[in-house]
Parts: C-alpha cells; sequence; structure tokens
C-alpha cells in the first residue's frame, strides 16, 4: 500500500462530524511529488510532504501561538491544586460518613485535573524549561494521583508518533476493548463475549481504568519502561509516598466498610473521567495501516476529531477537545489552542483536508459506532 493511500475508514466509524473542505483540490507545485489521500468524502492531493507542515507552522510561530505562558500555567496549577487540597479539606472535615461519597467524585474530578497537568508537563507546555515541567508532571502525577509520569511519556509520545496507526500507536492496542477489526475474529470466551458487546460495554469498563492506569504505573516501572525524567527510585518513591498517604488518610477517618466504598467510587469515577476525555479524540477515525508512511500534517489532522464546546468544554476536558491543533503542535500551551484553531482550520480548508469536529454526544456516538462496527464479526459467527 503506497503512503499516499493509508487511510483506513473503520466502518460505520465515520458519523456526520463537521468538515472544512473545498470541494476541489488544489494542484501540485511543479516539481514537488503528488498522491491522491482519501479522507472521508474527499480527496486530498499531497504536494508535498513537509512543505505544507513548514508553512502552517510559519503562520503558527508568527501569531505567537507557541509561546510559554508561564503566568496562566502558575494560575492553572494553582486552581488545580485548590481543587485537590479543597476535596481532602472536606474529606477530612466530614469524618466518619456516607457523605464520604460525595466527596470521593470531587477527589475524582480533581485527580483527572491533576492528570491534565501532566499531560501539559509531558509535552512541555507549560513553562519553557524541562526540569520545570518534569517536576510538575512527577508532583501531579505519581504523588497526587498515583500515575507514573516517566511512564505515561514514553506512552504517549509514541502514540503521538503514529496516532491511530495500526501495530503502532500503543493506545489502539487490543486488550479488553478491540480496535481493529482483524483482531477481534476468533475471539471465545468472556473476551469473546465482551468484543461482541464492547459498544454497550464500553463506558462501563471505564469504571475500571483507573485500576488499569496503576497497574500499569507499576508494570512499567518494575519492567524498567519509562522515560523517566528522574532517577527510577525518585519516581518509585513518589508513587509510594501516595499509595500511603492515600490509605493512611482514607483508613483513619472511615470505617473499614465506608473506606472501601469510598477507594472503589474515586477509583471508578476517575477512571471514567480520564476515559470519556480521552475517547472522542481519536476513536472511529482513519486507521493508517503498520507500514503507511502518511505526511506529518495529514497523519496527524485525519486521524484526529475535535469536539465543539466553549469555555465549560475547555475546562472539563483540559483542552483535548482540541486535538487536532494539539496534534499538530503538541508544545503548543493549552491556553493558545482556541485561538489557533481558526487559523488551523482555515488553513486545512485552503489544502481540502477535511477537518473533524463535532458535538461531545455526537463524539461518543462516532467511538461507540465504531467499536460495534468491530465486534459485528463476532456477532456474525454466534448467529451463523
Amino acid at each position: 500500500m503506497a503512503s499516499s493511500d493509508f487511510i483506513q475508514h473503520p466502518g460505520a466509524g465515520a458519523g456526520p462530524a463537521e468538515t472544512s473542505s473545498p470541494s476541489s483540490s488544489p494542484s501540485a507545485p511543479r516539481g514537488e511529488p503528488s498522491g491522491n489521500i482519501p479522507g472521508g468524502s474527499t480527496t486530498v492531493r499531497d504536494r508535498s510532504p513537509g512543505s505544507d507542515y513548514a508553512a502552517l507552522s510559519r503562520q503558527v510561530r508568527s501569531a505567537g501561538l507557541l509561546r510559554h505562558r508561564p503566568l496562566r500555567s502558575v494560575t492553572a496549577l494553582a486552581v488545580t491544586l485548590f481543587l485537590l487540597t479543597g476535596g481532602w479539606a472536606a474529606f477530612l472535615l466530614i469524618g466518619d460518613s456516607w457523605w464520604q461519597l460525595t466527596v470521593a467524585a470531587v477527589l475524582a474530578f480533581a485527580f483527572t485535573q491533576c492528570g491534565f497537568r501532566g499531560h501539559e508537563a509531558g509535552h512541555r507546555q507549560l513553562f519553557h524549561g524541562k526540569r520545570a515541567n518534569d517536576a510538575t508532571g512527577l508532583v501531579f502525577g505519581n504523588l497526587f494521583i498515583g500515575l507514573g509520569f516517566g511512564w505515561w511519556v514514553a506512552k504517549h509520545n509514541r502514540h503521538h508518533a503514529h496516532p491511530n496507526q495500526i501495530g503502532r500507536d500503543p493506545d489502539i492496542e487490543t486488550g479488553a476493548v478491540v480496535f481493529i477489526d482483524h483482531e477481534a475474529r476468533g475471539r471465545t470466551g468472556v473476551a469473546g463475549f465482551v468484543t461482541r458487546h464492547q459498544a454497550a460495554l464500553f463506558f462501563p469498563m471505564l469504571l475500571l481504568e483507573g485500576w488499569a492506569l496503576h497497574v500499569a504505573t507499576f508494570r512499567a516501572l518494575r519492567r524498567g519502561r519509562t522515560s523517566a525524567p528522574a532517577p527510577l527510585a525518585v519516581e518509585v518513591l513518589a508513587l509510594l509516598v501516595h499509595v500511603a498517604a492515600y490509605l493512611t488518610v482514607v483508613l483513619l477517618v472511615l470505617s473499614p466498610l465506608k473506606a472501601l466504598a469510598f477507594v472503589m467510587l474515586q477509583q471508578a469515577l476517575f477512571g471514567l473521567y480520564m476515559g470519556v476525555s480521552f475517547a472522542p479524540n481519536h476513536k472511529g477515525m482513519a486507521m493508517p495501516g503498520e507500514h503507511d508512511r502518511p505526511d506529518f500534517l495529514r497523519g496527524q489532522v485525519l486521524t484526529s476529531r475535535n469536539v465543539r464546546g466553549g469555555r465549560v468544554i475547555d475546562f472539563v476536558l483540559g483542552g483535548l477537545n482540541y486535538q487536532i491543533e494539539h496534534h499538530l503542535f503538541p508544545s503548543m500551551p493549552r491556553t493558545a489552542l482556541p485561538a489557533a484553531q481558526p487559523l488551523i482550520r482555515a488553513y486545512c480548508a485552503e489544502l481540502a483536508l477535511p477537518y473533524a469536529q463535532t458535538g461531545l454526544v455526537d463524539s461518543y456516538r462516532q467511538a461507540l459506532r465504531h467499536l460495534h462496527a468491530v465486534g459485528a464479526p463476532l456477532r456474525s459467527e454466534r448467529r451463523a
């Protein structure tokens, strides 16, 4: 398969997302390679690998959108820290009461916001210096919520290098959920049942995502699979301090039954919030084959989906709703993404490059439609 033919739209995965693309494609400049890249219902002319992105990058830089904004970063960190400390303060004040289940929801929200700050630190969005970003990631990741910053950076960098690419993106590797059609075939027993019904089970399974992230963190650290910004011992120590402090506070304040209910609910809602924040970004979008080599601009835009919304959505999703802009410029500060969107969307329109954007509910609908389509062969086998 040629690199210009890399797009594989999964069956029924594409929904009525908005696209920004004129009906005609610009012709390739003389002397530059060209190729047709299917993108949704529009054919895109690949004028020159790299040159289109370079031109966009110049526009973005000249607009000052890649400059670090340390004051805004400190403000965001302070707000997140306030949410976290406020939640734990409420926990201590309420004491041994079933009302703590409400606090569990508040802390699940705060934990996920800490995860967003760790995401920004991992991309060097917060500060200019590497040390400041790494320290922030270790504190807000390892220490505050028990997720390994170094492990996550290593995994997430692979995702950004090959978004939605079969065999290369770790975020679509087959596990409890199957994202790739042919990998669903032959699954039997419990795995087969889950795959057949994975669209219906997707959101309930996200309640286990928090636990899965903790387990993956400790497994990676045990095997030394981490891009540790600090010595491995520091990462491990921060994680152990988090676990010890978390369990000590909970068990000192709550009776055993309430403590169990609190931990289970808090971690379940944390996983659910994390999952629903990341799910709209790529699921159900184009999936390049393992050996395809798309140029950077098209490889990022055609595999990503934006979610419409105002400041509330921006805050709740931690800026991940600007997924196209984020993938094109990972180090762009989160607060600059809204300003970058019209510039990037207009540029995609000039290239007849489909720019996917939809509402939050419809983004989930498209992702679930893809999961349902992947499980279709197993459902057909069962009926046969």
